[in-house]
């Protein structure tokens, strides 16, 4: 059994985290870190974690075998420099510090997308999550940027307000956002440029991503769709899909249309390909808190421990 700490457990992340780590079977939760709730058991904040977790959050840091950063962004440098942890320790971060360089003092952050860095990720110590709308966005386009096929690329995509934190903001209430919609961010959004950078290293050419995100009146998950111009037939495009995520566990193409509740309470990615003229349209849908956060980062554990990739993350999807 490996010992494992979460600083940051409070947050909608952290807790996603103690909620699917409380059934993996090769690991034991050491620690719960919160400075703003120590004292306070994580079932007390989050009651769906009543009998799985009674764990009480502390501000103290123990020696652990995997440590999970599920900080605000920009926050996980300063807590690793304040609080150094051993070097055989298994670092992952969930926040956006390292995604772009991952070079921090005598650590390599390794871009954790699983679909495209499995090998590098075998034995890592040191591993960058991906964001949200980065692996969402990526897992449509990544097989056609394998064959050099992205040139420019206009993406919209809409999330549910879990993707903007727990602490409370105007655009978060639910006053406000029950039975509305507004697009934030347009053109500017922070995924941007961590999605150009794995893109066009796949893709071995510069790829122009015109991105629109929308805020959805839903709790969480995340649906985009990226239109693309090609000469390629559909059926062409339709079996690149089937082929380069033939292995993959967590990515299924999908002949029928596809929608959130699919992948709601999962680790999956599920995509659907459209064709119309010279343009094509990749839709992918995942769970914002598990596929693009803390299902992904028990994912990439799992592959840098050695472990079978699945393990702790057969989960079913709501249904209803």
């Amino acid at each position: 059994m490996k010992k494992v700490g979460i600083v940051g457990a409070n947050g909608y992340t952290g807790s996603e985290l103690v909620r699917v780590l409380a059934f993996h079977p090769n690991i034991t939760l050491s620690f719960l870190y919160s400075r703003s709730n120590s004292g306070t058991k994580i079932s007390d904040l989050y009651p769906d974690l009543t009998a799985v977790c009674e764990q009480v959050l502390t501000d103290k840091v123990e020696n652990v075998d995997i440590l999970f950063l599920c900080l605000p962004h920009k926050e996980s440098q300063n807590w690793l420099t304040q609080n150094p942890v051993k070097d055989d320790t298994l670092v992952i971060d969930l926040g956006n510090d390292f995604r772009l360089d991952g070079n921090f003092e005598n650590r390599n952050f390794i871009y954790g997308l699983p679909e495209i860095n499995k090998k590098n990720l075998a034995e890592a110590k040191s591993i960058a999550n991906p964001g949200c709308f980065a692996t969402a966005i990526q897992l449509a386009l990544l097989p056609l940027a394998e064959k050099g096929l992205l040139n420019e690329v206009y993406t919209t995509g809409i999330t549910g307000s879990t993707g903007a934190g727990q602490s409370l903001q105007p655009t978060t209430h639910f006053t406000w956002r029950n039975d509305n919609i507004s697009a934030y961010k347009t053109l500017t959004h922070q995924h941007v440029d961590e999605i150009l950078q794995q893109l066009s290293s796949f893709n071995h050419k510069d790829v122009s991503l015109n991105f629109v995100p929308w805020r959805g009146d839903f709790a969480r998950g995340i649906f985009t769709s990226s239109t693309i111009k090609t000469d390629l037939i559909f059926s062409n495009i339709c079996q690149l899909y089937q082929d380069f995520y033939e292995n993959e566990p967590f990515v299924k193409v999908s002949e029928n249309t596809i929608d959130l509740k699919q992948v709601v309470n999962t680790n999956r990615c599920v995509i659907h390909i459209e064709k119309s003229g010279n343009a094509a349209v990749i839709h992918s849908a995942i769970d914002n808190l598990l596929k693009g956060a803390s299902g992904q980062a028990v994912q990439n554990m799992n592959i840098a421990m050695g472990w079978e990739e699945k393990l702790g993350l057969n989960l079913k999807p709501v249904a209803f």
